[in-house]
């Protein structure tokens, strides 16, 4: 099943100041999320690339995971996003 994506720009700008592209993004069947895979994702759907909607259907993503990951890029910046440094930095709020 092929999924239609209504891409609005053609481009942003990724986590290491490159532009990224839909080709560039992680495949819709990543199962391993590296700090850099969700940056790329957050910067995609911030920047209009997807929507919200589309990169959650494309990685089986539920809104409050991707929202998660966006708020600990806010907070932390991308070493926020490490799995293993999520509880030390939600004890320093």
């Amino acid at each position: 099943m092929s999924i239609q994506y209504q891409s609005r720009v053609s481009y942003v700008i990724g986590p290491d100041g490159s532009p990224l592209t839909i080709a560039d993004l992680p495949p819709p069947e990543t199962k391993r999320w590296v700090i850099r895979r969700k940056a790329e994702v957050v910067a995609a759907v911030r920047g209009g690339l997807l929507s919200l909607e589309e990169a959650c259907q494309r990685y089986t993503l539920t809104v409050e995971e991707f929202l998660s990951w966006q708020r600990s890029i806010e907070r932390h910046g991308l070493p926020g996003l490490r799995a293993t440094r999520v509880q030390q930095y939600r004890d320093h709020q």
